[in-house]
């Protein structure tokens, strides 16, 4: 109803320019910068190639608090945490390949399971205010999580590998080396295209969470999630539990933002124990937004395009930086520039439509009382 007010008020191509704002600057920035970047195509195929693999687990750990009617949720950043505490674990205790990787998500699982059940609980407190509040319990379980790696390994769990350790004797370093897992799915089903590899079996991992995505979308709890994030007391009146299908969702999204955080250490190799997390929220978001999502819509598609348009900016901006500026590093400043302007400009547009589709809805019931008395 609210939909179908706002496009009637509307011209067809001025709407379509609303909700495609953001893709469509990141056209328009990608084709300025790829020229002056001076990149091959070599290069920036690989690039993306490792982008794409890297970083489309931990969006797609999005979509489900999404449907929900939970926004965008910025407490994935405590599924990262779990996923490192597992990769420290295994890295102690020097297993590696895909049985050190494995043990890792098994170590992880629980961890994440509990922090998502705490979130879940804290954010059916804050109702209409998800995103916010997530974006601060990020900051909270990050003071928590420093205090049990920086205080608690080595002090109170026992840590048996001296290397990880602080000099003091506990406590684990600021950077932990993951080679015994580095690159271990990526190279599980080996791949070359001329000089590009081609990361299968994670592609294939990825391409199941796509799947699974697209099956529990239509389970009853999938069902449930929907009605729960179209209209709670229309839920409620179903016969659904609101609340606990709302902790449920954030639930499976901090699991597989702990799996997709293990994904993404796994391809870089190492891991810097206290700041690894900490921008998985903001990066991800961003990228799907850019994708074409919106707070309460997001889709398969909008992950793969996001993360496209968004790391290919992310390539070409250290070389654009140089050629306009003679500063790369004006690149990296750009980077998280745009990754929190285009989380603000989002949320600003979203606020700016639920306001005319609001205004719309008045005008509307007021006509219909004028008609009504006229009568």
């Amino acid at each position: 109803m609210r939909k179908q007010s706002l496009t009637k008020t509307m011209n067809p191509g001025v709407l379509f320019l609303i909700n495609y704002a953001v893709p469509i600057i990141f056209i328009i920035l990608i084709a300025f910068a790829i020229p002056l970047s001076g990149l091959s195509g070599i290069y920036f195929i690989r690039e993306l190639m490792i982008r794409l693999s890297r970083n489309s687990f931990l969006i797609l750990a999005l979509l489900i608090p999404v449907m929900a009617g939970m926004g965008m949720n910025f407490s994935i950043v405590l599924g990262a945490m779990a996923g490192e505490i597992g990769l420290i674990f295994i890295t102690d205790w020097q297993i590696i390949g895909i049985s050190g990787m494995l043990l890792a998500i098994l170590i992880s699982t629980p961890i994440a399971v509990l922090l998502g059940y705490f979130a879940g609980i804290v954010l059916n407190r804050a109702k209409g205010r998800e995103m916010v509040t997530g974006f601060m319990l990020a900051f909270f379980m990050n003071g928590i999580y420093q205090l049990f790696v920086l205080f608690g390994m080595g002090n109170i769990i026992p840590i048996s590998n001296s290397s990880i350790l602080l000099p003091r004797g506990y406590g684990i370093r600021n950077t932990i080396n993951l080679l015994g897992i580095r690159q271990v799915l990526d190279k599980l089903i080996p791949l070359k295209i001329g000089d590009i590899l081609i990361p299968v079996a994670t592609f294939l991992v990825i391409a199941t969470l796509c799947v699974f995505i697209t099956w529990f979308r239509k389970t009853k709890l999938g069902q449930d999630m929907r009605t729960v994030g179209q209209d709670n007391e229309v839920a409620r009146l179903s016969g659904i539990n609101v609340e606990s299908t709302r902790v449920l969702s954030i639930v499976i999204s901090t699991v597989l933002a702990c799996y997709g955080q293990i994904l993404f250490l796994q391809n870089i190799g190492t891991m810097n124990t206290y700041q690894s997390h900490e921008q998985v929220g903001v990066f991800a978001i961003a990228a799907l937004l850019v994708g074409g999502a919106s707070v309460t819509k997001a889709n398969i598609p909008n992950v793969f395009i996001g993360v496209i348009l968004f790391h290919t900016m992310f390539v070409v901006a250290p070389r654009t930086g140089k050629a306009l500026m003679g500063q790369a590093q004006l690149g990296e400043y750009f980077r998280v520039f745009v990754s929190y302007g285009v989380i603000a400009f989002s949320l600003a547009l979203y606020a700016w439509r639920k306001r005319v589709e609001k205004e719309n809805e008045r005008k509307k019931i007021m006509n219909y009382r004028k008609s009504i008395l006229a009568k």
